[in-house]
């Protein structure tokens, strides 16, 4: 992000000097052994999540690693089915995987849960104190590690984008994946922020598939002027019916992931998943030398990404500033 195009909140500032990283030297070689990998997914392997995953092999090949020769991947995926995780992760822990990287919290849950000996990666958990993964960031305890989206802590900077696009937004609705453990947080954080910018917040919480289209009438239904969608395991894997339904019912929508945007969506704002799948391999790397996952820091985002699509702005009518361009990271056109 060049210096013109860097967003100057004190918040962000602060937590990219808080950042903890954890580095190895891109030409290192892997260990000798052959080890086995399980890698654990809520979504079914759709376009935008094989992507991701493969962030992180490449990373992981980066760092010395060839399948087969050094390492072996075992996936597994509840297939959006949140409940079916349970099984999946048994699954990896009864192949007795050296390491399991799994997606988001409740997919890190149902590891822990299953997986207790093992060290568990994160890649994309937004609050892993609040939600009992970790002691703290810094020393995490126990075997879970990895990284840390801060997608909660972003809330007031998305509200404030989106009054940016919307100048009279007062009433703003929140569709929460209730499968998340994370989404009650979420949800709070963001009524928090709405308080000193006189916006009301309306709650619309989904856990299946077939809530969401009931979530978006019922927004229109409450005269909900603009919507932001949390992360989580449901919504991600519904992201192209979800992005649909907001075009259908031209409501504008604030992401918090740019893969929504990438898909057609209006804008979005939180940290880099394709980075955070690639800095797992680190933490991998560092865990198969023999490094406890008690012993390395949970890390936070060091880059955030703004992404706007000025055609899905125009089919709403909304006006994109100048000053909200050159904030952009990246434009759609």
């Amino acid at each position: 992000m060049t210096p013109g195009r860097h967003f100057r909140f004190g918040l962000l500032t602060a937590l990219t000097f808080a950042a903890i990283a954890v580095s190895v030297p891109a030409e290192a070689e892997a260990p000798a052994k052959l080890s086995r990998v399980g890698l654990l997914d809520v979504v079914a392997p759709n376009d935008s999540r094989r992507m991701l995953w493969e962030s992180f092999r490449r990373r992981l090949r980066e760092l010395g690693y060839r399948e087969g020769e050094h390492v072996v991947f075992e996936f597994r995926s509840a297939h959006g089915r949140t409940e079916k995780l349970g099984a999946a992760a048994a699954e990896l822990a009864a192949l007795k995987v050296d390491v399991i990287v799994a997606a988001s919290t409740p997919g890190v849950l149902a590891a822990r849960r299953s997986a207790p000996s093992i060290p568990i990666v994160m890649t994309n958990t937004s609050d892993p104190v609040g939600t009992g993964l970790v002691a703290s960031l810094a020393h995490p305890g126990g075997n879970v590690t990895g990284l840390t989206t801060l997608s909660n802590e972003l809330s007031v900077k998305r509200l404030e984008l989106l009054r940016e696009l919307i100048p009279d937004l007062s009433r703003v609705g929140v569709l929460a994946d209730a499968t998340n453990p994370a989404a009650a947080i979420a949800v709070r954080d963001t009524q928090g922020a709405a308080g000193p910018l006189r916006m009301q917040i309306l709650s619309f919480e989904v856990r299946s598939r077939a809530d969401i289209d009931g979530a978006f009438t019922a927004a229109i239904k409450e005269q909900t002027q603009a919507l932001i969608v949390f992360p989580g395991p449901l919504l991600f894997g519904e992201m192209k019916p979800l992005v649909a339904l907001a075009a259908r019912h031209g409501l504008p929508v604030m992401y918090a992931q740019r893969e929504y945007v990438d898909a057609g969506g209006l804008a979005a704002y939180g940290a880099s998943l394709s980075d955070n799948f690639a800095r797992a391999a680190v933490f991998v790397d560092k865990i198969l030398r023999g490094v406890k996952p008690a012993d390395l820091p949970v890390e936070q985002p060091t880059r955030f990404e703004f992404v706007i699509n000025l055609r899905a702005a125009k089919t709403l009518g909304l006006t994109v500033t100048p000053s909200l361009l050159l904030r952009a990271d990246s434009v759609i056109r």
